[in-house]
Parts: C-alpha cells; sequence; structure tokens
C-alpha cells in the first residue's frame, strides 16, 4: 500500500483524502509487534471483539487510535461505508421468505419508518 501511495501524484492523493478523509494517516503508523501479538492472543474472530475469560470487549476507534497512536485520525469521523445494502423491501422479503407482494401488502408506514406487524411474520 506504502508503494502504491507514494507512486501517486498530489491530485490523485488529494482526491482519495476527499474520498477516505485521513485513512492515508494508517499508512505511517508504526507497528508495535508485542502489541499486535497481545491483541492477537485475544482477539475472537466468530464473535469479532476480544475475549477475557468471559468478558468480551470491542474497543471504540478512539480506543484504537490510542493504542495504535494514530493521534492524527480524527476519531469522529466514520471511516467505513455499506456497500450494497439492501432495501428493507428485500431484507424483509429475505427473512420472511415470502414473495414481494407479499411483503408490500404488509409494509406499513410508522412514523418515518416502515414496519411489519409480528403477526404477519
Amino acid at each position: 500500500m506504502k508503494e502504491i501511495w507514494n507512486q501517486w501524484d498530489d491530485e490523485i492523493k488529494q482526491l482519495f483524502y476527499r474520498e477516505y478523509d485521513d485513512l492515508p494517516y494508517l499508512l505511517d503508523v508504526k507497528v508495535d509487534k508485542h502489541l499486535f501479538r497481545a491483541l492477537a492472543q485475544y482477539w475472537n474472530p466468530a464473535y469479532s471483539c476480544f475475549t477475557f475469560g468471559k468478558v468480551d470487549l470491542v474497543p471504540t476507534v478512539e480506543e484504537y487510535t490510542t493504542l495504535l497512536c494514530c493521534l492524527r485520525i480524527q476519531a469522529d469521523k466514520a471511516y467505513s461505508r455499506a456497500a450494497n445494502v439492501p432495501t428493507f423491501l428485500k431484507r424483509l422479503m429475505s427473512i420472511a421468505g415470502m414473495s414481494e407482494q407479499w411483503v408490500v401488502a404488509r409494509i406499513k408506514q410508522k412514523g418515518d419508518s416502515k414496519c411489519i406487524h409480528w403477526k404477519s411474520l
């Protein structure tokens, strides 16, 4: 990644910054092997969290930036975007295993949200 970054001119880097904010700062993070060894020891891939005995922990972005010494990262920004998120209709069709017509007939508007009655499910 660093090699690719170094090959880009300033214009391309600015486009990348506009799209992904200060994510490129991660390229300059010095890896602490002991910290990563400790983190890997307690990482639970099944639950995507750290497990210490019977306690599961998920660090916040602020805690990750502190652990990794990434003080230039702005913790108040979201760095990931969901890709191809299915609509409420498509998700409900998948969950209920029913046709689009069945789902459309049962969707109700409730305030700002769409919902379906439990008795329909």
